[in-house]
């Protein structure tokens, strides 16, 4: 078969009734037909007793020789362990049957069905997905490499090597003929040096995600499982396996998301250079043909809704291959399985005299108290440069679900004129509507305010004139004009193109390369210390309810609940460091902030509690509200409930009974703990009307104590298990009962308190009860570590007996600055009003995505305390754990930094800066929808 001989293959014209026929006479099948599509065959999904079949009716410019190589080639890569379809036996013992239509005479054949959906139903393909997709090509390539029977020769028009002639000669069917033709034409061209060398086998030929079959995971994702249609092998490039499958990725996003695909790819079946050269000319030749192809078969065979069907989606992908220079793109994915190239640099004489770079990164000093958010040219005085590639935080973007473009490739100076910028080499100049270009060797692009002196200069010649404003400054060895910004992922692979313009300024490029963080961490820091995300992004900045990696990236900081007042805020950070440049030392010493902030927090308790213990955490505070416990009965044991957590010292890790955060935590807790049943009102034992049998519960078990229990420590408002209100009256009665048996009743403020509830400055507040100890950390300080147990005199005099107590950093006059300044902001900014307004909207809105998406369960909590309960089943409640991970990954894509909780880890905890406002509550909530939408 010949495409250029016949180029103009229509399907074959059968009904579903003629189908059954066909499989009931030749293969004796007895089954219903259901008609699949195919871009030049006719195509049945045929379902009977016997099993599920997929009939193939092929177009008759393909003989049965062809098929038989399809199926012997399908059989030959499932010997490998790869999943693909075996060809069915017809009654004569023959796999491919002759077929006579009317009019046609074709041939036929029957194989076994895969059972499950495309992997082109996903809407979203995560990174996993994606390099799993990559492995399954690799290895299909491999396999077929030695794939060596008998394989007809076809010049079929999925031949890439072919590709540059089917898109010169289909051009005419696409929108825009010209743009498609000069596509082509680049990419062949930039493909010729290579093509001589690349490596011929048998390939596959169309392994795109419509002919991967995907199996559902654990994680709710669809992963590559199977290989389907072979209908297109053939021999020609390996290489060409690797690029049907990326063009099949490129609707999935930018260009960047097929990387995985190429490191898996390269991992099975090594790529290379020359091969990894060719791979994006390929790339676009692949999808130039396809598009074409669609939209000629639409012509020609207007019948087929198969092709029709695809064409919207058909030119996505040729624009999404052409967006991009080829140069760009090969040196990005060279880059992915290759060390970085070196940069180059621009050589010329320079434009003008030096001047000082200026810092518009994350972490730069200028960018304190949200400077960042200002007009660039406000930040800077007299005249100075924004170094090349440099992620500006000043082009961030808040509350986006894009990466934005903050890395420039050139260098921007700011406070330019007047100034006589002098040409660094001879040549033309081109005068644009907001730009100069001195066309040469390479191109120098001035863009700004710039008054151009001459068409044609020499090297020194003034250039262009600029009476006031920055000028961006840019050198490329592209005829057209590259973009000045990209994002970061991106900027190393045009900087290939984009030569570094620094030295043009007088001043020596910016060469070294910053060792691998994550790396470094894994080495120094002990890795018990987990970090949040697989490929956590790099956070050096925050802002109020933001957080900024590295790359200028904004993220939505929805689970960050030390931070209650937000990050980098102003007044918090003028009082720590004016404290520190007065005084820091220990609260034995006489000062007046320990007095204050004791007495400011004393006077937040309802009596008797009104004496103060400063302490520097959580796990500080707990251990020591036992201990006042322990002193004031002469008693050991300790009542705690399931699925909580406490703190990791001797004391507290004992009473915490987390299994998340230890999962021996059940099977390792001493005699003296006693554990009582969680009182999970949405999975626990007694669920609606039965919720008062927790308490009735818990006062029998305190009843029938052989040791009356010293102490009962609980969070009053359930926040490690999702952050759920207890059922009503619970703590009312089993405080009741331990005070009963002369035990002491803490409340376990850490993470609820400090108006986080909104509507309740303490969770204890919710359930109408007093505690006699009470604990709080986290909020208190904003990061800054201080914690606080608040009780009564009587019982903070029954510590005397254990000696004296001292904390080196609890109550130092910063920690207590810093504690002062946090109950300030909270009074003057209305922290705990918003909690509760944007709470209760925020808690509406996930209410209404739980009636549209059954993956929620139930949404939790009150105020700014909220967890999203995520189940697989809504009858069995199994939990979702896997996907609440997977969630929380794709979100963090998106723009929120969001992280699961509870024992069985199926719970988004979503606790962020009290300051949140309407709209971040609405971003949030929109994009957790689009998530269950789309997929993760």
């Amino acid at each position: 078969m010949t495409f250029f001989d016949q180029e103009s293959l229509t399907t074959p014209k059968l009904s579903a009734a003629d189908a059954e026929t066909l499989v009931r006479e030749r293969y004796g099948v007895d089954g219903v037909a259901e008609e699949l599509g195919s871009q030049q065959d006719a195509n049945f999904r045929i379902v009977s007793p016997a099993g599920t079949f997929v009939l193939k009716v092929s177009n008759p410019a393909f003989t049965a020789e062809d098929l038989d190589a399809q199926d012997r080639a399908a059989v030959h890569v499932a010997r490998s362990g790869i999943l693909a379809p075996s060809p069915v036996p017809g009654l004569d013992g023959r796999t491919v049957q002759p077929v006579e239509l009317p009019g046609l005479s074709t041939v036929a054949r029957l194989v076994t069905y895969l059972e499950g959906a495309s992997l082109s139903t996903s809407r979203y393909l995560a990174p996993p997905v994606v390099a799993a997709l990559g492995d399954l090509a690799g290895r299909t390539s491999r396999a077929l490499a030695t794939f060596d029977g008998p394989l007809p020769h076809r010049d079929l028009q999925w031949d890439l090597r072919h590709a540059h002639d089917v898109v010169t000669r289909l051009a005419e069917f696409a929108p825009r003929p010209d743009t498609v033709r000069e596509a082509a034409r680049a990419a062949a061209g930039a493909l010729a040096p290579f093509a001589d060398r690349l490596p011929l086998q048998a390939v596959h030929g169309d392994l795109t995600a419509d002919n991967v079959i995907a199996a559902v995971g654990d994680d709710g994702r669809r992963h590559p499982a199977g290989v389907i249609d072979f209908g297109d092998l053939m021999r020609s490039w390996a290489i060409a396996e690797l690029a049907v499958t990326c063009s099949s990725l490129l609707p999935y996003g930018d260009p960047a998301v097929l990387l995985p695909a190429i490191r898996a790819f390269d991992q099975v079946r090594p790529v290379s250079d020359d091969e990894l050269a060719a791979l994006w000319p390929l790339v676009v030749l692949r999808a130039a043909s396809l598009m074409v192809s669609g939209r000629h078969q639409a012509n020609i065979d207007r019948a087929n809704r198969y092709a029709a069907k695809n064409l919207d989606e058909e030119w996505r992908i040729f624009e999404a291959a052409t967006a991009v220079p080829i140069e760009v793109m090969t040196e990005l994915v060279r880059s992915a399985v290759r060390p970085p190239a070196a940069r180059p640099v621009a050589a010329g004489r320079p434009l003008f005299g030096p001047c000082d770079p200026v810092d518009l990164s994350a972490i730069s000093p200028l960018l304190h108290n949200g400077r960042f958010l200002d007009v660039e040219d406000q930040l800077t005085t007299g005249m100075a440069y924004v170094p090349f590639l440099q992620p500006r935080l000043t082009r961030t973007r808040l509350n986006s679900p894009l990466q934005p473009a903050t890395a420039g490739l050139g260098v921007e100076v700011f406070g330019a004129g007047p100034l006589e910028i002098r040409a660094p080499w001879p040549g033309t100049v081109e005068v644009h509507d907001d730009a100069v270009a001195l066309r040469g060797e390479q191109t120098l692009w001035l863009s700004g305010p710039v008054r151009p002196a001459g068409d044609v200069v020499q090297a020194g010649d003034v250039l262009c004139r600029v009476d006031a404003g920055s000028v961006r400054i840019q050198v490329t060895r592209l005829e057209s004009r590259p973009p000045f910004f990209v994002t970061p992922a991106m900027a190393g692979a045009w900087a290939h193109v984009c030569p570094d313009p620094t030295p043009l300024i007088g001043r020596a490029p910016d060469v070294t390369e910053a060792p691998g963080l994550l790396r470094r961490r894994g080495s120094a820091f002990a890795p018990v210390q987990e970090h949040y995300y697989a490929e956590p992004p790099r956070i050096e900045r925050g802002w109020r309810q933001h957080l900024f990696d590295v790359g200028g990236r904004a993220y939505l900081d929805m689970v960050n609940n030390v931070t209650i007042l937000g990050h980098g805020h102003p007044r918090l950070a003028d009082a720590v460091e004016r404290q520190w440049r007065t005084l820091n030392t220990n609260s034995r010493f006489h000062y007046e902030a320990v007095v204050e902030f004791s007495e400011r927090l004393a006077a937040l308790l309802p009596e008797p509690l009104d004496t103060v213990f400063l302490v520097n955490s959580g796990t500080e505070a707990d251990d020591l509200a036992l201990r006042l416990a322990w002193a004031n009965t002469g008693r050991r044991d300790v009542l705690t409930v399931r699925e909580a957590y406490h703190g990791w010292s001797d004391a507290t890790d004992a009473v915490s009974t987390s299994v998340a955060d230890n999962p021996n935590a059940l099977a390792t807790r001493p005699a003296w703990v006693h554990p009582l049943a969680a009182p999970n009102t949405f999975r626990g034992e007694y669920r609606g009307a039965e919720a008062g049998r927790y308490a009735e519960d818990a006062v029998a078990y305190i009843r029938g104590m052989d040791r009356p229990p010293a102490a009962f420590l609980a969070e009053p408002f359930y926040g490690n298990a999702g952050g759920m209100a207890l059922p009503d009256g619970y703590l009312a009665a089993v405080y009741d009962a331990v005070r009963g048996a002369g035990g002491l009743c803490i409340a376990d403020e850490v993470q609820v308190g400090y108006g986080r509830l909104g509507e309740h400055f303490w969770g204890f507040e919710q359930q109408g009860v007093v505690p006699d100890v009470v604990t709080v950390a986290k909020a208190m300080g904003n990061g800054h570590p201080l914690g606080a147990v608040i009780t009564t005199k009587a019982i903070a005099e029954g510590y005397r007996g254990q000696g004296y107590f001292f904390s080196s950093a609890g109550g130092s006059p910063v920690s207590c600055a810093a504690g002062l300044t946090v109950l300030d902001v909270l009074r003057d900014e209305g922290l705990q009003e918003n909690a509760r307004v944007v709470g209760a909207h925020l808690r509406q809105r996930l209410l209404e995505l739980a009636e549209r998406h059954p993956i929620i369960g139930a949404v939790h909590g009150l105020g700014l305390y909220i967890g999203v309960e995520l189940v697989r089943d809504r009858e069995t409640l199994e939990p979702a754990a896997a996907e609440t991970a997977a969630i929380c990954e794709r979100m963090r894509e998106l723009g929120v930094v969001m992280q699961p909780t509870s024992d069985r880890l199926c719970v988004l905890k979503v606790k962020p800066p009290l300051g949140i406002t309407t709209a971040d509550a609405d971003f949030f909530a929109d994009t957790l929808d689009h998530v269950l939408t789309e997929g993760w």
